[in-house]
């Protein structure tokens, strides 16, 4: 079974994609900000990261950032969520490695359809 870690410091967000991924048959990891998203990854070794860019203390960019800069978890991908869509925050996003940046507000399935295409998995 595929690991998702969910890094976001809203509840709703949270919520929605931990349902909607459990019922893609993911198992779900969740965090609440850059720092415990990072710690979860090193030692949970999730198959995927989806994590919002702006929370409180490390932000998802900056966690973004030092996750690709780690051995660890530098092969893990990362999808970020946020409610900027400038294209300097897109240009930020990608350089720190991300490899999808999805704007807020979001379609789950979109999500989940992002989720499998990165990972290879076919929609059942």
């Amino acid at each position: 079974m595929r690991r998702i870690l969910i890094a976001d410091d809203e509840h709703n967000i949270r919520h929605i994609l931990d349902f909607s991924l459990h019922a893609e048959g993911f198992d779900v990891l969740v965090a609440q900000d850059g720092e415990e998203a990072m710690a979860m990854a090193a030692s949970e070794s999730p198959d995927l990261i989806i994590m919002d860019v702006m929370m409180p203390g490390c932000g998802g960019i900056e966690a973004c950032r030092q996750l690709k800069q780690n051995q660890r978890t530098k092969h893990i991908p990362v999808i970020l969520l946020t409610a900027r869509s400038t294209r300097e925050d897109r240009e930020a996003g990608e350089a720190a490695g991300a490899a999808e940046y999805v704007t807020k507000p979001f379609s789950p399935q979109k999500v989940i359809d992002l989720v499998q295409s990165i990972l290879g998995v076919a929609h059942e």
